[in-house]
C-alpha cells in the first residue's frame, strides 16, 4: 500500500497544476497511464482565453462564453473563472511559461482570434500552446522532492468505505502486470476526456474516459454527457493519426470551402468561420452528406508563407509531411469528437459527490462550458479549478488515513486475456458512438444504439470479472461506460441544444427545462425505464 497526503490521478494541465501547489504543503502521488507528457493538453494548439487587452472586458469574456453555452452555462462560476484567470495566468508565466508576444521587443502579447470570441484575447506559444505549459509544469514537478510520479501507472477503480468516503484507488503497475492500492487524505481525478469513444478524434490515445467511468462505477454524480464537442478541423489524411488544425488558423482568416471552391459557412451564420464549433461541425457534416464526400477544404493561401510558418510552424511543418503547403493548398478536413463538456459533477470548488473525492480538468463538469465550450477556455478552466480544488483540501490534511481492508495485490495473470475480443469490441462501440451518438442524433439512431450498447456493456463486464486485469480490458470496459452515460443522456434530453442536435427535436425547450442535469446512476436508470 501507497501512501499520501494527496492521490493525483493524470498529469495534463490540471492534474501537474494541483499537484505543484499541493506538493507545499503534503506529499503527492502522481499516476499517468503513460509517460507524464502523454495528455490532451500537449496536443492544445490554440491558447488560453484571458482578458488582457485594454479595449477587452470580463464582461465580454463572460459574455462570449454564455453565448457558446447555449444558455446552460453557470453564470457565476464562469463569471469567477474570468476573473481568476489573470492571476492564474501570471502564475504560469512565474514558473516559465512563455507566450508569444507581438515581436521581441514589445511587452504585448500577440492575441488569437478564435470562433466564439468577440475580441483577440487568447495566449499561445506559437502554435503549440498546450505542449509549451505541459513541459514547463513537468519541469517543475520534476524538482519536487514530495511529488513522486508513477509513470505506465492506470487507475482501474476508487477505493470507497460504507459512508461513500474515498480513500484511494487500486490501481495497476502496467510494467508488472501487478495491483496496488494507492491511500491518500485527498483523492483527485484529473484523467481529461474521453474522446477515443469515438471513431474519429483529435484526442491521443489515452483519452479513455477512466475518471468519468470510475467516479460513475463509484455511485457520483453525472452531468452533460449528451455534449461532446467537434473539432470542425481535423487533418483528414489515412496517415494522419488524430491531428488538429488550430481554430486559429480561422481565426487569422481561414476559409472553408467545398471540393468545387465554394465557400459555404455564410449559409450557416453570420459568424461564418468564427461560429461557435457546434454550428461549424453541423455545416461541414450538413454539406458532407448532401454531396456524398468525405471531406472539406481550409484555405488560408491568402497568407503568405513567412506568416504562416511564423504563426503556425508545427501545423505548417506537419501538414508538409503530408504534401500539403498551406501557403499554396487547401488542407483537406474533418470534424472530429474533441472535448467533453460533461463529466464527473462538481461544485465551485471541485468537490463531487462523493466525500474527499475531487475532480478538475475536463473529466469534470463545473458548468462553465454549458452546452458547448467556447475556444481555448479548457486550458484556463484546469488551471483554476485546480487552484480552488488545492485550497479547499487544505482543510483535509489533518485527519488520519482511513483504514482499508487488506486485498490482493497480486493479479492472476496465468492466462492472458483474448486482443481479439478487445480489438472488436473496442472497434464496434468507436463505430457505435461515430455512427449514433455523433453530431447528428436521432431516437430511432438512439435506441438501435441503446440495444447494441447494453449487449456490449454486459459482455465487457461479465469479461472484465473473469479475465485477467490489463490496460486494454480496463479501457474498454471504461469507452463502454462513456458510450452508455453518453446514450442515456442523449435519451433524457427532448430538444436540441449546443452540441446536442437530435432531429426529432429541432427545437430548444423552455429556460425552466434546462437546468444542468445531475444525473446519478438510480435516478438515470429510473427515469429511463419509465419512458420506455
Amino acid at each position: 500500500m501507497i501512501k499520501s497526503d494527496y492521490l493525483v490521478i493524470g498529469s495534463g494541465i490540471a492534474g501537474l497544476s494541483f499537484a505543484l501547489k499541493a506538493a507545499k504543503c503534503g506529499t503527492v502521488s502522481l499516476i499517468t497511464k503513460r509517460e507524464l507528457f502523454d495528455s490532451s493538453t500537449g496536443r492544445a494548439q490554440g491558447g488560453v482565453a484571458c482578458v488582457t487587452d485594454k479595449m477587452d472586458t470580463f464582461e465580454e469574456h463572460v459574455c462570449d462564453t454564455l453565448a457558446s453555452g447555449a444558455g446552460l452555462c453557470n453564470k457565476e462560476m464562469v463569471e469567477k473563472m474570468v476573473k481568476e484567470a489573470p492571476s492564474r495566468i501570471k502564475e504560469l508565466m512565474n514558473i516559465g511559461v512563455k507566450f508569444t508576444k507581438k515581436d521581441e521587443f514589445s511587452f504585448e502579447f500577440d492575441l488569437g482570434l478564435e470562433g466564439g470570441h468577440s475580441k483577440r484575447r487568447v495566449l499561445h506559444a506559437g502554435d503549440v500552446t498546450g505542449a509549451e505549459i505541459e513541459k514547463v509544469l513537468i519541469s517543475n514537478v520534476c524538482k519536487f522532492e514530495n511529488i513522486t510520479v508513477y509513470e505506465e501507472h492506470t487507475a482501474v477503480d476508487l477505493i470507497l468505505d460504507d459512508n461513500n468516503f474515498c480513500s484511494g484507488a487500486h490501481v495497476l503497475n502496467n510494467e508488472n502486470n501487478e495491483l496496488e492500492v494507492f491511500q491518500a487524505k485527498v483523492v483527485v481525478l484529473a484523467c481529461g476526456g474521453s474522446g477515443k469513444t469515438y471513431l474519429y478524434t483529435s484526442n491521443p490515445d489515452v483519452a479513455t474516459g477512466d475518471g468519468i467511468a470510475m467516479a460513475y462505477r463509484a455511485g457520483a454524480d453525472i452531468a452533460n454527457m449528451e455534449f461532446v464537442q467537434f473539432h470542425p478541423t481535423c487533418l483528414y489524411n489515412s496517415e494522419a493519426k488524430s491531428f488538429l488544425i488550430s481554430e486559429a488558423v480561422r481565426g487569422e482568416g481561414a476559409i472553408l470551402r467545398l471540393k468545387n471552391g465554394e465557400q459555404f459557412m455564410d449559409k450557416y451564420s453570420s459568424q461564418k468561420e468564427l461560429a461557435p464549433r457546434d454550428i461549424v461541425s453541423r455545416a461541414i457534416d450538413t454539406e458532407l452528406k448532401a454531396r456524398r464526400e468525405n471531406f472539406v477544404y481550409l484555405d488560408i493561401t491568402s497568407k503568405s508563407r513567412d506568416f504562416l510558418v511564423r504563426r503556425f510552424s508545427n501545423i505548417y511543418a506537419k501538414c508538409l509531411e503530408y504534401g500539403i503547403d498551406m501557403a499554396k493548398d487547401m488542407i483537406p478536413v474533418i470534424p472530429a469528437a474533441h472535448f467533453f463538456c460533461g463529466g464527473i459533477n462538481i461544485d465551485e470548488h471541485g468537490r463531487t459527490s462523493i466525500e474527499n473525492l475531487y475532480a478538475i480538468g475536463e473529466t469534470a463538469c463545473s458548468g462553465i462550458h454549458g452546452a458547448n465550450r467556447l475556444a481555448s477556455n479548457s486550458l484556463l478552466e484546469g488551471i483554476v479549478y485546480a487552484d480552488r480544488a488545492y485550497k479547499d483540501s487544505l482543510k483535509l490534511l489533518n485527519r488520519q488515513h482511513s483504514r482499508i481492508n487488506d486485498c490482493e495485490n497480486k493479479i492472476n495473470n496465468s492466462k492472458k486475456p483474448s486482443q481479439i475480443v478487445f480489438m472488436q469490441e473496442w472497434e464496434e462501440i468507436r463505430r457505435l458512438a461515430w455512427g449514433y451518438l455523433g453530431i447528428y442524433r436521432s431516437n430511432e439512431k438512439l435506441l438501435k444504439a441503446k440495444k447494441r450498447i447494453d449487449i456490449l456493456k454486459n459482455e465487457i463486464d461479465k469479461y472484465f470479472a473473469d479475465a485477467p486485469v490489463s490496460v486494454d480490458s480496463i479501457e474498454l470496459r471504461n469507452i463502454a461506460c462513456v458510450a452508455e452515460l453518453i446514450l442515456r443522456s442523449a435519451m433524457l434530453r427532448k430538444e436540441s441544444r449546443g452540441l446536442h442536435f437530435n432531429v426529432d427535436y429541432p427545437f430548444m425547450l423552455s429556460e425552466a427545462y434546462n437546468t444542468i442535469l445531475n444525473i446519478n446512476r438510480k435516478e438515470t436508470f429510473t427515469r429511463l425505464t419509465a419512458e420506455e
